[in-house]
């Protein structure tokens, strides 16, 4: 399935832009990307946050008539994710459940699911934020950067892209797979 790529400069958070297009019925399966956020948000109310030079992407789908339900998504994520990682930057990534993903203890990325109904149709909105060059400082929690992990700069677009080909290469098997083949496939990326 091919996700639309809408990109901005900057916006308060790239979730609250898939919340707003799913509520005005913009409903064709999309990828929101930002140089920056205003307001990056995590899970249970938490700020994430959001320096320009990292990564921030949210992505969003109707699920309504998909095999697998929000949480499995949620453990399908986090292993594509770190696959896509591991596979370019280090095996050392772990996965902390059920929304982060961490080096050596300290966060690289947060990952917030959320789902909105519209229109009697249930919406999945995953939003990422990866530090790629900047670790930003946080009193509850230690953070890195793939920048730190490699000594190199990281390119974003590059990234981005490896990201959106996994996620349409996934959102293609979701209807045909069953969840344990698709957690198999996020494993192997």
């Amino acid at each position: 399935m091919k996700l639309r790529l809408l990109k901005f400069k900057s916006v308060k958070s790239t979730n609250d832009v898939a919340l707003m297009l799913i509520k005005r019925d913009n409903i064709k399966p999309s990828i929101i990307l930002s140089e920056r956020q205003t307001k990056g948000r995590g899970t249970m109310g938490k700020k994430w946050i959001s320096k320009k030079g990292n990564l921030f992407l949210s992505i969003f789908f109707d699920m309504s008539k998909k095999k697998i339900d929000f949480k499995k998504f949620a453990i399908i994520n986090a292993y594509l994710l770190k696959s896509v990682l591991a596979k370019k930057f280090s095996n050392k990534i772990k996965i902390k459940w059920p929304n982060d993903l961490l080096f050596k203890k300290k966060k690289i990325c947060g990952i917030l699911q959320e789902t909105v109904i519209n229109a009697g149709k249930q919406f999945l909105i995953v939003g990422i934020g990866i530090n790629t060059n900047l670790d930003p400082k946080n009193r509850s929690f230690p953070s890195t950067s793939l920048k730190n992990i490699t000594n190199k700069n990281i390119d974003n677009k590059k990234l981005f892209i490896m990201i959106k080909k996994n996620y349409e290469k996934l959102l293609f098997k979701v209807n045909k797979n069953s969840f344990s083949e698709l957690k198999k496939f996020t494993q192997k990326i």
